[in-house]
């Protein structure tokens, strides 16, 4: 799997300085690794949104576009 982020979202890792656990996730993913960091298809699935754990606060969100996997946000899902 290719993981690509948006611009929006590097710059949410940079402020929370949570850019070791993202790329640690994100090699998980493209190792196919997806148990490791819960990858699973969000609710209601006919839109196409899929989810991973960052950490046990944060949550990235993204979908694909052919076979390339778009992070879209990252947001803290303790809130």
């Amino acid at each position: 799997m290719i993981v690509r982020e948006r611009k929006n979202v590097i710059a949410y890792i940079e402020k929370r300085q949570i850019g070791k656990q993202y790329f640690k996730a994100k090699k998980n993913l493209e190792n196919n690794q997806y148990q490791q960091v819960d990858f699973k298809l969000r609710k209601p699935n006919s839109l196409g949104i899929y989810q991973f754990r960052v950490s046990k606060k944060y949550r990235a969100f993204g979908h694909y576009i052919d076979d390339i996997f778009v992070v879209a946000s990252i947001s803290d899902h303790q809130l």
